[in-house]
């Protein structure tokens, strides 16, 4: 899929949407830390069919899995989030939209999958409002609040390419006067980065998580934390769900990786407050090994994205069926039943994988 996708998307789009931010070293590492986890399988007690079933934030999926939140789709492939979220239907997992979709909130809700709303945080307090009431109209499950956006990171690719989103593609949840910098060609940056700091309140904090706890009643889930400190403050302002995450690689660009805070980060909450993963998955394998670290469920970014580049809802569809596939060969191979079952796995880091494996197509 990703070589598929990198045929057919052109060079900037490609840098966009896989690059991360600085020299791009915790895109790789993601990948690194993931390849050294190594799960001792069991024996003699496995299924003839392992079930990949699990619930999250307290509805059934069909697989512990759910589409990460990711921008501006239609760059992608026509069909954007709206093909993405049927596929997501079709595979019956949740699908988490953006703030920044270029579907509006209401049309990819209408597509029948889970939706879950990510919200980011606006300097407009009056439009995070509105997204509020809009996204549960709609019928939205539950907010994702990302946390770890106080600016964009510089992500060079997007720099040394001017990237700006086409005429055709945009925030589809913004009044338009609000998105027209991300179509604007700036000199030597990038329109995106531009158009965050602009749009985005660099300011937030715990008092706007309470704020958003007290106004909402759906679960309130925070993306982007890395520190246990962090997971158990958001436990006390009534946060129910983490996601352990450093962004893909497109934040920070000193962060650990995602993989290596995850058990400490699930250590440190009550079993109450769900974990989830997210930054690196790349197969079924991956997903095991984040369930074996303790994670509720895992996020999934590129490959669906590489997925919508390769066939649209087909291309996506196909990525949660590789993914099935894996998981389900990973569970009877290592001795488990069903997913839940992952947590009792004994989970050592193999010391010696190259530094230059995994890394992203650049």
């Amino acid at each position: 899929m990703e070589e598929t996708a990198f045929r057919h998307l052109p060079l900037d789009v490609w840098g966009f949407i896989n690059g991360g931010s600085g020299d791009e070293g915790v895109l790789r590492e993601n990948r690194v830390a993931l390849d050294r986890v190594r799960l001792t399988p069991r024996v003699l007690r496995g299924a003839e069919e392992p079930s990949l079933e699990r619930h999250l934030l307290g509805r059934p999926a069909r697989m512990p899995l759910a589409v990460a939140p990711m921008a501006y789709q239609r760059l992608i492939d026509e069909g954007g989030e709206l093909a993405a979220a049927r596929a997501a239907r079709g595979a019956g997992v949740p699908f988490i939209a953006s703030t920044l979709s270029s579907f509006s909130i209401e049309e990819i809700a209408a597509q029948g999958a889970a939706t879950w709303f990510q919200l980011y945080w606006l300097r407009n307090r009056s439009l995070v409002d509105e997204l509020v009431e809009r996204a549960e109209a709609c019928g939205c499950q539950a907010f994702v609040l990302t946390v770890d956006v106080p600016r964009m990171g510089r992500r060079l690719r997007d720099v040394r390419a001017g990237f700006r989103l086409p005429d055709t593609v945009r925030a589809a949840n913004l009044p338009v006067e609000e998105t027209r910098t991300a179509s604007l060609r700036q000199h030597s940056t990038s329109a995106i980065m531009k158009h965050t700091a602009e749009a985005l309140e660099p300011a937030l904090s715990w008092a706007d998580v309470e704020r958003l706890r007290q106004r909402s009643r759906l679960p309130l889930v925070l993306k982007g934390i890395m520190d246990p400190a962090d997971a158990v403050r958001a436990v006390g302002v009534g946060v129910d769900a983490v996601i352990v995450s450093n962004h893909g690689g497109r934040q920070f660009d000193a962060a650990p990786s995602s993989i290596r805070a995850l058990s400490d980060v699930v250590a440190a909450v009550p079993s109450s407050c769900e974990v989830f993963f997210d930054s690196g998955i790349r197969s079924g394998t991956d997903v095991l090994k984040a369930m074996a670290l303790g994670a509720r469920g895992a996020l999934v970014g590129r490959p669906v994205l590489w997925g919508l580049a390769a066939a649209g809802e087909r291309g996506v569809a196909d990525v949660f069926s590789l993914l099935g596939h894996e998981l389900e060969d990973a569970l009877a191979l290592a001795g488990c039943a069903a997913v839940d079952e992952a947590c009792g796995l004994t989970v050592s880091w193999r010391p010696d994988v190259p530094p230059e494996h995994g890394g992203e197509r650049r």
